[in-house]
């Protein structure tokens, strides 16, 4: 089943240095933008990701230091990205918890302003795992009867990716509507106000903190409360995204200096 799109979405995958959001660096980004009509462009990009890429994280993908060393730097590359991405939404394989966060940081550290306002994601793991609960290979195969070859190749497993939400309309007709904003809705775990999930919106749309001392308070009381908190967690060690919505809330309320 085709995808009904009311305008272009964007399937991405990373491979990175790691798997931390906020000090982790992408290695090779691909991205394959669907539009409306049917149209497909596929761009695919190897990055210098200026710190070294640890034996472990090539083990997985295959990338070495050699291999990007004279590769752009993702400063380089980053408004060529968010140019190609800035129209649409945005899917992937785990994209809400890992791809989308640490895209954005990366963006945000190369200056380039990154958000979600007016755009929705998809994660077709999510709907995987509420459905069958297994991998993205064995995905492929359960969903579209093949094997994925060159599995945690950017390009092959963005491909894959875009394959199996096309089946998975197909195997749920019923269950799963055929619009992204309602699959949007249908793949997101919880309602975080940032990537991470430090601030989530409770049952009345009022962000609050979901770590530390202040876990389950409203965020705009405590930085009212409690003005430096903000600056410990500007100073700290949070991801960038977290700290530009915490921001955010700050000036929305005009909350005083901490």
């Amino acid at each position: 089943m085709e995808l009904n799109l009311t305008r272009p979405i964007c399937f991405f995958d990373l491979e990175t240095t790691g798997i931390d959001v906020s000090k982790d660096r992408i290695v090779e980004i691909s991205i394959l933008k669907v539009f409306p009509n049917g149209n497909r462009e596929s761009k695919t990009w190897l990055v210098n990701p200026t710190i070294p890429i640890p034996a472990q994280a090539t083990a997985v993908h295959g990338i070495t230091n050699e291999k990007v060393a004279g590769e752009p730097t993702f400063k380089e590359l980053a408004k060529q990205v968010h140019n190609f991405i800035k129209d649409a939404d945005l899917a992937g394989y785990n994209s809400d918890r890992f791809d989308i966060p640490l895209l954005a940081e990366e963006l945000l550290r190369a200056g380039v302003d990154f958000d979600l306002k007016n755009r929705v994601t998809v994660d077709v793991q999510t709907i995987f795992h509420k459905m069958e609960q297994r991998t993205l290979s064995a995905a492929y195969k359960f969903y579209c009867k093949k094997t994925l070859d060159n599995a945690h190749s950017a390009q092959a497993d963005t491909e894959a990716t875009y394959e199996i939400l096309k089946a998975q309309l197909d195997c749920y007709q019923e269950e799963l509507p055929n619009d992204i904003k309602q699959l949007s809705e249908f793949t997101t775990r919880k309602q975080a106000a940032d990537f991470a999930g430090f601030i989530v919106y409770n049952d009345k749309g009022e962000e609050v903190f979901t770590f530390g001392k202040h876990k389950g308070r409203k965020v705009e009381e405590i930085l009212q409360e409690e003005p430096g908190y903000f600056g410990w967690i500007l100073n700290a060690d949070f991801p960038l995204y977290t700290k530009k919505v915490l921001t955010a809330i700050r000036l929305r309320k005009g909350l005083g200096n901490g």
